[in-house]
């Protein structure tokens, strides 16, 4: 139960009801993070746009390292509600339940190369709060196994949008 009153569809603006609509014809329901986004337009909208640029869209990573990196750090922040759905997105964006379990057990037990590892925890160590710590020589370092500038500034961007949503679905107790 959410810490504030989430809207319920007929109470969502015109404009989030067109975006609500195929989500409700498909699954029958919206989320609690819809929900609350959905209180305001200009989050909606903004976070919206980080979901489609970050996530949705064919970028510079697979869609593959996205969600380990949306899995992994959902479990640094302790973001049961953000683990549970990434869980299911992994799913349909064809990841094996084994290699899903791989990740939440921790980038050590996931079954990739050394650089997929080290980008993996490069963003677990982007994400704390002590992040204004990291050095050019670890950035230097990612770049020596072959990551480019572009996927390096994706997976903090990525890594910043969860802490963001992480942060919105704890503080207002979504998933409880």
């Amino acid at each position: 139960m959410a810490y504030i009153e989430l809207p319920e569809f007929e109470e969502m603006s015109p404009v989030i009801q067109e975006k609500a609509r195929p989500i409700m014809e498909k699954t029958g329901k919206l989320g609690e993070i819809f929900k609350l986004l959905a209180v305001d337009e200009k989050i909606y909208f903004a976070t919206d746009a980080m979901v489609q640029g970050y996530l949705l869209d064919e970028t510079h990573l697979s869609y593959d390292i996205k969600e380990a990196i949306a899995l992994l750090i959902s479990r640094e922040n302790s973001c049961k509600m953000c683990v549970d759905v990434h869980r299911g997105i992994a799913k349909m964006l064809g990841l094996r339940d084994e290699r899903i379990e791989e990740i939440l057990r921790g980038v050590e037990e996931i079954d990739t190369d050394e650089k997929e590892k080290a980008l993996l925890n490069f963003c677990i160590r982007a994400s704390r709060k002590d992040n204004y710590k990291i050095q050019k020589e670890e950035i230097d370092a990612l770049k020596a196994m072959g990551w480019s500038d572009k996927e390096i500034l994706e997976a903090v961007a990525i890594t910043g949008y969860f802490n963001y949503i992480n942060t919105l679905s704890n503080v207002f107790g979504l998933g409880q």
